[in-house]
């Protein structure tokens, strides 16, 4: 089981430390590519786009094939993506390697997420899942520093770099025992789990706070450089905002394994909306980087509940879980589009403000609704102990 951890948990850091190297690089290409702000948010939504045109499949293969090939399918994708990304010379292809990435992230989170939130005990649960999270924001700390250095040093050489990593990678996950095909007598369904009561509610937490995560890390890399920051301070903000976030979620998760998931929900949800509602108004480089830095472990939280309702939904529904993490990519990436694509348009179109005001009315009514005590006990009194 630990092996399997330390494995999962290197794979979601690669993975993620890919998808974000784009923050500090979204100034540089926006400068080199003419982009406008709707054109910043395509870069950086082609990677969810891709996660949720794949989630649906790779769910139904994942049960079918088992969870070791989908994630050797989606790290040999993940490398191939990678290495195009860095020798790209237009926007048409660097939009096309984010989207292909994306695809490999949706295999290798339903394959490899679904395999550990299966085979970990009901009450470890929360800490393991939230140990992968950190991983996970490992990456998204590792990701500014790596283009950091792809300014520094060339796109080309840094990919590539990260290409070998994954086939490295695979070549673990090859050498790592399978779990057996369930094949399709297993039961449940895409479908059947996506009416599962906890699943919905680990699903609609998830595409909270990719909104919340989305429209901030289009918009607020952006402002900063309008106001003067180097591509270098904006990884430094995100990289802290990273490492703060990294030590919120296995605590998160330990907190919801003894206490229940609404207290750390509602905490995420509040927080979210009040960084999304103050990121708008600095117009200094300090207050702007400050912002940053605070929306990793403010928002970041919200994984971890998330991941427990999907796990906890799939044991009551006697469900495979990779279904649930089919479903969770989907909607991580469906509002993930939407946040980065749809904010920055929303954005050029009007003013910072009004995407943040949405995501933030959005976070607030969830909290309103969601996380109230009698809303918990209702859905299920099991997971209600602390409200």
């Amino acid at each position: 089981m630990r092996r399997l951890l330390l494995l999962v948990c290197a794979i979601v850091l690669v993975d993620t430390s890919f998808y974000a190297a784009i923050t500090p690089l979204l100034p540089y290409y926006a400068d080199h590519e003419h982009l406008t702000k709707t054109g910043a948010g395509i870069l950086v939504g082609a990677y969810p786009a891709g996660t949720l045109v794949a989630s649906l499949p790779a769910g139904w293969a994942a049960v079918r094939v088992g969870p070791r090939a989908l994630l050797i399918a989606g790290l040999a994708l993940l490398s191939a993506s990678s290495v195009t990304f860095g020798l790209a010379q237009s926007i048409v292809l660097l939009d096309v390697a984010r989207f292909a990435q994306g695809v490999g992230g949706a295999l290798t989170w339903t394959g490899g997420m679904g395999w550990l939130s299966g085979l970990a005990p009901a009450d470890r649960r929360g800490a393991m899942m939230g140990t992968a999270m950190a991983a996970a924001t490992g990456g998204a700390l590792l990701g500014p520093v790596l283009g950091a250095v792809a300014r520094g040093v060339g796109p080309g050489v840094t990919f590539a770099t990260v290409g070998l990593i994954a086939l490295a990678l695979l070549l673990m996950v090859i050498l790592q025992p399978g779990r057996a095909p369930t094949g399709v007598e297993e039961g449940g369904s895409l479908r059947a789990a996506f009416r599962q009561p906890l699943i919905a509610r680990g699903l609609w937490l998830v595409a909270c706070t990719a909104l919340c995560f989305g429209v901030i890390n289009v918009l607020l890399p952006l402002r900063m450089d309008r106001f003067g920051a180097s591509g270098a301070l904006i990884a430094v903000v995100w990289l802290f905002g990273a490492a703060l976030e990294s030590v919120v979620n296995p605590l998160s998760g330990r907190y919801a394994d003894r206490h229940g998931w609404a207290g750390v929900a509602r905490f995420g949800l509040c927080a979210g909306a009040a960084v999304a509602l103050v990121a708008s108004v600095p117009q200094s480089v300090a207050l702007l980087a400050v912002i940053g830095v605070a929306s990793g472990p403010l928002i970041g939280v919200l994984w971890t509940p998330g991941l427990v309702l999907l796990g906890s939904g799939s044991d009551e529904a006697r469900f495979d879980h990779t279904y649930a993490f089919a479903l969770m990519n989907l909607a991580w990436a469906a509002a993930q589009t939407v946040a980065t694509a749809g904010g920055g348009a929303l954005a050029h179109a009007t003013e910072d403000i009004v995407p943040y005001a949405l995501v933030a009315t959005v976070a607030l009514i969830t909290a309103a609704t969601m996380t109230r005590p009698q809303a918990v006990r209702r859905t299920h009194p099991a997971v209600a102990r602390e409200a």
